[in-house]
């Protein structure tokens, strides 16, 4: 039931579940990462970090690593400021207060794991060695680690003189306190989210060359190349120095690499100091312990209802860790501009805070505002518990029609082309759900216990503001018939080295195999922010589809002038083009290539010369919305607090499909992390601020024994962008965790257990169903 997209004809490809052009060279071990990155005379770097969390340094011992043979150089904060550098957070609002960031630490440490000093040798063991002769002489301080210790304790960064580092509130209905006071239902309750690593399979590297006086070539492992450079150009402002950012092949991002760090910014630095290429790969423990880390968060809901179990108002609150240094303070802007998602609610009201701590700083991590939805969805089924009725039923009785759009959501944004009603009852169809109820019931009988969690959401993508504004597409037919593009997408596993030439192939009637796709370098092709905010189909695709489609209109016309046929009657398939009705009338594109850059005399008049177009598209705003409704079906184990994802049902509305394996393998992804979330991920540290998980013994990723098979449908409603797409890179990350929590509370709803603090891992559970256990009966 997939529309085909604007621009396309034929749609061979569009649509299809196409293999991917580039497994074959990632899946052989032919791809190009960061660490596979080899320059002459090319020098290690390795970072000594701080063992403490809070502290002055009194001093630095640098004589004993200075002795280690093959020892470049060591640099501290003072030697890098040589070559100023404005560190500085591309998701920064008004309300943003953060204080300058220091390449390395400059007079005092803020976490465990703060860079101090930075030593650059002929080869990373050499480097690590002497790291670990630099002495630190610390004037240890008490740290603020958890949010709670933020409101009350000292300042984790005196010149701000405030440990908020950002305060977000809508104004305030003057009429929700009445609405409150008069609802037939009030249901409340708080979500706490524990930290999470982000932990991408290749960690953060950077490789820094520079070239005589004016150039610094940087590889870099980034979500986009151009937003690389610019962000380099914009921190050091070295009005003299072009900086040129490559990033071939890149082992997953997830919002870690949406900015360059500290440490790249240093490699920068150093490498611009001493004129020698200069590399750093995190190495795990790093990762784990100094880079960005996310979701460390709480949120309160009060939900009004009237007698008929429908939403009056929500009043919600939300406050965010930031840790020290971080390159976003979130204090819960999206999540309170979109928490009302997919259902109709008359009053609303939010306020959140970020703060600072010491710990290691917020980073963008898939869906960073999926607690509007944990929070809404799981106070949801909160309420339905409360109320007496079914949780389906309660969202019935409030959820968004496809009829009664456009809606005007409660902040002010239009909400149109979802589907979040017709999601939930294909999902609960799928599902069978009066049959998992009677297969419930005889568990319990038998002393298991079985539960069953739903979840709808809506997603904001593609929203064209500010750097997020366009994408752009640079399309030719070279002389040899093939055709070449230059993207401003960039790929960290999603495919789009293929979406992007099913869609240039169908426009423009050649084999995919004759599409080469190019996003890699910030030098060939325009500004673009690449993958993040679930938008390169949208904003890719749309460039490439209307760049195509430009092209197509020009070969059409020179295969028509040449042929002596009107170009509406000409058509392209299979690299001919061809005229209806015609059959044995035809010219390949190699044809028309050659004439159009060799023989330009036969062109057309007032024709260009060439086969070449560019264009930048930017997306109808304020954003494109996707939608979907989730199910998920788990066991717990009373014994062992054990919980078995037994099956999990989507319906998603992600508009017009590119590749329905790229799709669902999107969708598969962020539910993996969404279990993870739930289940198995937690940073911890002790009351110093020591990080006590540190490996992946202590710090559990989900397997493939963790995610059962997922059980996809589609519903196809086309978005009003070119094509007909919508976002879905991070929706399933975002609906996830509340689909698993929603599961785990009705498997334990016989014990009375509120499943609201994160992670649900086997101790947790154990202790509320003890604590459950030795309560008197009511």
């Amino acid at each position: 039931m997939n529309a085909s997209p604007t621009g396309v004809q034929a749609a061979r490809f569009t649509g299809q579940r196409i293999a991917r052009k580039e497994d074959r060279r990632l899946l052989t071990g032919r791809g190009t990462y960061v660490a596979d990155i080899t320059l002459a005379g090319m020098l290690d770097v390795a970072f000594v970090r701080s063992e403490v969390a809070k502290a002055r340094i009194r001093g630095i011992d640098l004589s004993a690593a200075r002795t280690i043979p093959g020892v470049h150089s060591i640099f501290t904060i003072d030697d890098l400021e040589k070559v100023p550098c404005r560190v500085h957070s591309l998701f920064a609002t008004p309300e943003t207060v953060m204080p300058d960031t220091p390449l390395l630490a400059k007079g005092r440490v803020a976490f465990v794991g703060d860079p101090i000093v930075m030593i650059i040798a002929e080869n990373r063991y050499i480097a690590e060695d002497a790291a670990s002769l630099v002495m630190i002489d610390y004037e240890i301080e008490d740290p603020v680690i958890t949010i709670a210790d933020a409101a009350s304790g000292p300042l984790v960064h005196p010149e701000l003189g405030s440990n908020v580092g950002e305060h977000f509130a809508l104004p305030r209905d003057p009429e929700i306190e009445a609405v409150f006071a008069a609802a037939a239902h009030v249901v409340v309750g708080t979500v706490r989210h524990q930290r999470q690593a982000i932990s991408p399979m290749e960690t953060r590297g950077v490789v820094a060359s520079r070239q005589g006086v004016a150039d610094m070539i940087i590889h870099l492992s980034c979500q986009s190349p151009q937003m690389a450079a610019r962000y380099f150009t914009m921190a050091f402002n070295l009005p003299e120095t072009q900086f040129r950012v490559i990033s071939k092949d890149v082992g997953g991002a997830f919002g870690l690499k949406v900015q360059p760090g500290r440490e790249e910014c240093a490699v920068v630095a150093a490498s611009y100091i001493l004129s020698r290429p200069v590399r750093w790969i995190e190495d795990r423990l790093e990762n784990l312990t100094s880079a960005c880390q996310a979701r460390e968060q709480e949120m309160t809901v009060k939900l009004a209802f009237d007698k008929d179990a429908r939403l009056l108002a929500a009043d919600v609150s939300f406050d965010g860790n930031a840790g020290a240094w971080p390159t976003m303070i979130d204090a819960g802007v999206a999540a309170g501009m979109y928490f009302s998602g997919p259902y109709r609610l008359p009053k609303y009201a939010f306020e959140g805070r970020g703060w600072y701590s010491n710990t290691p700083g917020l980073g963008a991590y898939r869906g960073p505002w999926l607690m509007e939805t944990i929070g809404r969805e799981t106070v949801m089924d909160k309420a339905a518990r409360q109320i007496g009725i079914a949780p389906e039923e309660l969202r019935r009785r409030n959820v968004i029609h496809r009829h009664e759009l456009p809606l005007i959501l409660p902040t002010g944004i239009s909400l149109r082309d979802v589907t979040p009603a017709e999601t939930l009852e294909q999902a609960l169809e799928a599902t069978g759900l009066a049959a998992f109820r009677t297969e419930q019931a005889a568990a319990r009988a038998e002393g298991r216990y079985l539960g069953l969690g739903m979840a709808v959401y809506i997603e904001p993508t593609t929203m064209p503001l500010g750097v997020m504004t366009s994408d752009t597409a640079q399309i030719r037919i070279e002389p040899t018939g093939k055709v070449t593009a230059v993207i401003s997408t960039h790929s960290q596993g999603h495919g789009t080295e293929t979406t992007m030439a099913q869609l240039i192939a169908d426009t423009l009637g050649v084999p995919m195999n004759d599409v080469t796709i190019h996003e890699d370098d910030s030098s060939q092709g325009g500004f673009g922010v690449g993958a993040g905010g679930s938008r390169q189909a949208v904003a890719g695709g749309g460039a490439s589809l209307r760049a195509a489609d430009i092209l197509k209109t020009k070969v059409k016309r020179i295969a028509a002038h040449m042929l002596n046929a009107n170009p509406d009657d000409i058509y392209l398939e299979q690299g001919m083009a061809r005229v209806h009705g015609v059959p044995e009338t035809e010219m390949s594109l190699v044809r028309i290539a050659n004439v159009a850059y060799f023989d330009p005399d036969r062109l057309p008049a007032d024709m260009d010369v060439g086969l070449e177009v560019q264009y930048r598209y930017r997306p109808p705003g304020p954003a494109i919305f996707s939608n979907a409704s989730h199910v998920c079906i788990c066991e717990v184990d009373i014994e062992t607090g054990q919980v078995s994802v037994l099956r999990w049902i989507t319906s998603e509305d992600c508009g017009n499909i590119i590749n329905p394996a790229i799709v669902e393998g999107q969708i598969a992804g962020g539910i993996a992390q969404g279990i993870g979330g739930v289940l198995l991920e937690e940073i911890c540290f002790d009351s110093a601020g020591n990080p006590t998980t540190v490996t992946f013994k202590d710090y559990l990723l989900p397997t493939l024994y963790d995610v059962p098979e997922i059980e996809f449908h589609h519903i196809v409603t086309p978005s009003a962008s070119e094509g007909g797409f919508k976002g879905v890179g991070e929706g399933g990350a975002i609906i996830a965790p509340a689909a698993v929590i929603n599961a785990v509370a009705d498997a334990l709803s016989p014990f009375g257990i509120e499943c609201l603090e994160l992670p649900l891992s086997p101790p947790r559970l154990v202790r509320l169903i003890d604590e459950a256990l030795r309560r008197p009966a009511a």
